[in-house]
This record gives C-alpha cells, structure tokens and sequence, in this order.
C-alpha cells in the first residue's frame, strides 16, 4: 500500500432515498470532523443506491484509494438493507449469525416491549472476521473489518444511532489500529469555529481579510447558510499548531465583535436558552409569520422548561386581538405588518403571561401577499422588558422563499433577544 494513501478515508453512505431526493447526508459531517481529530483526511464521499452490485463496486473502489472507509445505512431489516452483504462480498467471506448482535438488539426490543420479527435476525448477520459494534439507541448493529489492509466500518444511517457508535465504538477501535502503524504518523487536525448572525458573508470576509499570515499551514473557512456566517480556522494539532489556530481565532472573534454569537456546537437558541438562564429571566412569544418556528427552536434545548413560558401562533389578526389584546383600530391603521403591532403584540405576550420579557414576529413570508410598500421579506421584530424598556426592529429579507424566510425571521428575532439579554446583563 502506497504511503500517499495514509491517513486518507472515504464515506459511503446507502440508500436510495439519497438519490432521489428523499433525504440529505449528513452523516459524512460529523463523520470527517471526528476523523480528522484523529489525523484521518476525508478525501471521497460516495452515494449509492440499494443495489448489491453497486455497493460492492462503489466498496471496492473507495478500498483501493482511501485506508479508512466509512458505511452508513443500509443494515436494517428489509431486503433492500444490503451493506452486510456487500461488504462479505467484496471481502470474501461468508455472513454469520453472531451471538453479541443478536444479544443486543433482542436486549433493546425487550426494552420498548417487542419481540424480534423474523426479518430482524437478518440484522444479526455479521461478515466472518468482523467486529460486532453495539448500537446504544436502536436494533441494528454495527461492524468493523480489517480488509487487505483498509479499516472499514459499517454503521446504522440513522444520525442519532449512528453519531455515538462512531464515538463510542468506531473511533477507539480505529485509533488503536492507527496506533500499530508506527512508519506511517497520522497529524491530528483540530478545528475551531465560530458563528456569526446579522451580516452577509461579505462583511465577514472584509473583517477577516489579512487574518492569516501569509505562508500560514492553517486554513480560514468562511461558509454562509440562510441564518448564519460560519467561520472556521483547521490545521495541524500540534502544540505549536494549537497555539497559533488559538491566537487566530482570539484575533477573529476581536475583528468580528458582537456579530459572534457563538462557538463550536454553539446554536443561537442554545446560547439564548444560557443567557436567559444566566439572569434567571423567562421568556413569552408571541409569533405571526414564523408558526411558532422561534419556540420549536428553543424547546429543541434540553432544559428550556425553566425559561420558555409560552408561546402563541397568533397568525390571524382575530388571534392577535383575542389572545394578545391588540388594538382593532391599531390593526386597521398600521396593518399586522407593522412595527406598531409587533410592539403591541410583544407587550401583550409579556403582560398576560407575567415574563421577564416578551418577543414577537410579524412579517410577510411569501411568496404572495406582498406590496409595493410592505414586499415579501418585510418582517418586524418586537421585545418588551417592561414599559421602560420596550424596542422594535424592521428586518427586509430577499433571495429566499418561505422557509428561508421564515427561518431568517426566527434567527433576527433570537439574535435581537440575544444582545438585548447581554446589554441587560452588563456583557
């Protein structure tokens, strides 16, 4: 095996539904960032379809040009689960029933009170000369297999069964393999990221221009989305590599300033749900164009109980009258567009539900209803920390359509709660 191919890897993820337009791979993700803690570059990313023959090639294929080969999908128990058989296949051995598998998931089927179905014991068909890897949340077991010299894992391609056999079970079995390679060092590569709200990518990169030193082995990545600017610094773990990804990213977040909201596995509703928390403050919504997007995002946090109070979808302007004691005569005037009625209907949620703070949202998601003077995109954002301290915001979102939109609303109206809990906080 050539040198140039160490430590490269590949990920296969299986299903036809990835073809069709059913469903994303994400896995590969999670996958490359936990690889390349370990000084594994992922190199390839494949797709197949649930045909054998495909399989078997596309396995074939990525075991020539990459030493680590990553599976996911394709190990449940229908008949067009087919990565076990692919993968004996393409190694030559034969599929067998093991003990430690079939254990497993007649353990975890007992647990939610069922018993195996006969198409489930195919499940516990495992290729001769793999290791078994537990699932710790559902029925389908994992594998590993050492094949002419290529590390190859096979896991469920459910994120949430998949992500902690990766960690728990694929990453230490693959570290200490690495380990027996003493000719051929693997270079950790470390990552640090940051996150930003309320600006276009152009402003980022403008802030960030002339950051890296020239010749510098680390590289900046700058990776925009409809709610956020991502920033990222990866290079070589090393301590000297550390140090200085360190002190880069110190220098980032001082030219970026309060448009950071967050790190690493930082999400806006994560970092509101610590703030709301921090002052012991709860939290009432009243939402219009979003559907109670801004509460699902928040509610998404374990532990929200203590500071989400309630929320209304006060989409109607019957509901914003009846449930949040909007003027009639405030509607007809303004229209619910408005920053007039965002103010109103913010104050309203924080007074009928006796919160800290009240946040609302009224916009136009599209992609009809707009005007010449109210367009598509036109949202207002409203927060009520009391008479005192009570503010609006207007927000005009272009380029998207009405889950851009609804989502750009959503992260505005978080990220405008967010520096408004900071300044109260004296951050």
């Amino acid at each position: 095996m050539k040198q140039s191919k160490a430590w490269t890897a590949e990920t296969i993820a299986i299903g036809s539904e990835l073809l069709l337009g059913g469903r994303m791979d994400t896995n590969s993700l999670f996958v490359a960032e936990r690889l390349a803690a370990c000084g594994v570059e992922l190199r390839y990313k494949s797709i197949v379809g649930d045909e054998l023959s495909d399989i078997v090639r596309v396995l074939k294929t990525a075991a020539r040009r990459a030493r680590v080969v990553i599976m996911t999908g394709g190990l449940g128990p229908t008949i067009d689960d087919l990565t076990r058989e692919a993968v004996a296949q393409a190694a030559g051995v034969r599929l067998s029933r093991r003990k430690t598998a079939l254990d497993g998931m007649v353990a975890r089927l007992a647990a939610w009170g069922r018993t195996p179905t006969k198409a489930q014991f195919r499940q516990a068909m495992i290729p001769t000369g793999a290791e078994v890897l537990a699932n710790p949340v559902g029925t389908a077991p994992g594998f590993t297999l050492i094949w002419n010299g290529v590390f190859v894992a096979a896991l469920p391609g459910v994120p949430r069964e998949m992500e902690p056999m990766i960690l728990e079970g694929v990453l230490p079995r693959l570290q200490a393999w690495i380990g027996k390679h003493k000719r051929i060092p693997a270079t950790p590569v470390i990552r640090r990221v940051l996150h930003t709200s309320g600006v276009p990518e152009s402003i980022v990169d403008q802030r960030l221009e002339g950051l890296l030193p020239q010749g510098s082995v680390i590289q900046l990545g700058i990776y925009a989305s409809p709610m956020e600017v991502m920033v990222s610094l990866t290079g070589p773990g090393k301590d000297s590599g550390v140090m200085t990804i360190e002190r880069l990213c110190d220098e980032a977040r001082v030219r970026l300033g309060d448009i950071v909201y967050g790190e690493e596995q930082d999400t806006m509703e994560s970092v509101v749900g610590r703030l709301l928390t921090d002052r012991q403050m709860t939290l009432a919504l009243a939402e219009s164009c979003t559907g109670g997007l801004i509460g699902h995002r928040l509610t998404q946090v374990p532990g929200s109980s203590s500071y989400v109070d309630r929320g209304i979808i006060s989409y109607s302007n019957r509901a914003k009258v009846d449930l949040l004691g909007v003027s009639p005569d405030l509607l007809a005037r303004h229209g619910a567009v408005s920053a007039e009625v965002a103010a109103a209907m913010a104050r309203g949620i924080r007074e009928r539900s006796g919160v800290s703070v009240g946040l609302s949202v009224t916009g136009i998601a599209g992609p009809g209803g707009g005007t010449d003077t109210k367009p598509v995109g036109l949202v207002y954002v409203g927060l009520d920390g009391g008479p005192k301290d009570a503010f609006t915001k207007e927000f005009r979102f272009h380029g998207g359509d009405r889950s851009v939109i609804k989502q750009r609303s959503s992260q505005a109206a978080l990220d405008l709660l967010r520096r408004w809990l900071i300044k109260t906080g004296g951050g």
